[in-house]
């Protein structure tokens, strides 16, 4: 098995179609997925637990206040968009009825390729088939404001980020099937996924792998050695068909094992909430809490993205 100790990128990019370069214009981007990108959406889901909008959550961002991200500040899809040269997208629900043609934001924390990933009331999330289906709202939106064609060559050239599958792994355990029934399972569903994207007019997709989650604090605190979760990384190694691993300190990382925000052995004991405590020296820490990178992180994820593109 593949050495994840110092696996260093937080998403493995397994396809970018038609790979993005600056002479290329990208008029918008839609954004799929979970926590790792989601910029908002589930403070607006009334019984879900899984929100960000509270301290120490955006310390970092622009005006120092919690947004919903679950990071310290900014995280890859505000990155992404950056990059692109668009102005920041919201997040659906907080306009559901907007024709976004600029583009907008799907992802929920906690969401996963399957409904029944965090289905439980007090976990309540935005499932993928279920951000697909928005999407289809919106496609219907965009036909009526644009025209069939426009709308057309309009989806043809946006991007399509689709950035989930980690929250299914770590439920694994409550799945009857063996771990590849598992992983086959996840991946055969997202498929399904991109072919209904595709069948509405996507055509430049950025699919992404999971990280290697056994690596994060909250799975190197129920270590008695601070170590990764093998049989967790076997789950996330299979699902991305072989990782490739990077030497974080390359990058300025000293801090790689505990996170910045929470309590406890690891800052893992106790999630990031407003009793927590978070570090000053939040750009050398991979981790801003227990599952979720740094902005620092995020940000060098793109530019590594980029540079390689």
């Amino acid at each position: 098995m593949a050495n994840f100790s110092c696996f260093f990128l937080f998403f493995l990019v397994l396809y970018f179609a038609n790979s993005y370069s600056k002479a290329q214009s990208v008029p918008a981007i839609y954004v799929f997925g979970d926590s790792l990108v989601d910029v908002g959406n589930n403070k607006h889901l009334p019984l879900s637990l899984l929100r960000a909008d509270l301290p120490h959550n955006g310390v970092d961002y622009p005006g120092g206040k919690p947004t919903g991200r679950f990071s310290n500040g900014k995280n890859s899809a505000d990155f992404l968009v950056e990059k692109l040269g668009l102005t920041t997208v919201p997040s659906y629900l907080s306009q559901p009825n907007d024709v976004f043609v600029k583009g907008v934001n799907f992802a929920s924390g906690g969401a996963g390729i399957f409904n029944a990933t965090n289905e439980d009331v007090i976990k309540q999330t935005i499932p993928l088939p279920i951000q697909l289906g928005y999407f289809s709202l919106v496609h219907q939106r965009l036909v009526k404001q644009l025209g069939t064609a426009s709308a057309q060559e309009h989806l043809s050239k946006s991007l399509f980020p689709v950035v989930i599958g980690s929250n299914d792994l770590i439920n694994f355990s409550k799945s009857k099937n063996t771990p590849q029934q598992f992983v086959n399972l996840m991946v055969s569903s997202l498929k399904e996924v991109l072919k209904g994207l595709h069948g509405i007019g996507a055509r430049k997709f950025l699919v992404v792998g999971t990280s290697p989650i056994g690596c994060a604090p909250k799975q190197r605190f129920q270590s008695t050695t601070n170590e990764c979760n093998a049989e967790v990384n076997s789950l996330s190694k299979n699902y991305n068909q072989g990782l490739q691993s990077d030497n974080p300190t390359t990058y300025g990382f000293n801090e790689t094992k505990a996170a910045c925000c929470g309590l406890g052995k690891l800052k893992s004991r106790v999630p990031c909430t407003p009793v927590s405590e978070y570090c000053s020296n939040r750009s050398n820490h991979v981790f801003w809490d227990i599952y979720h990178p740094t902005q620092t992180t995020a940000h060098t994820f793109i530019d590594i993205l980029f540079s390689d593109s």
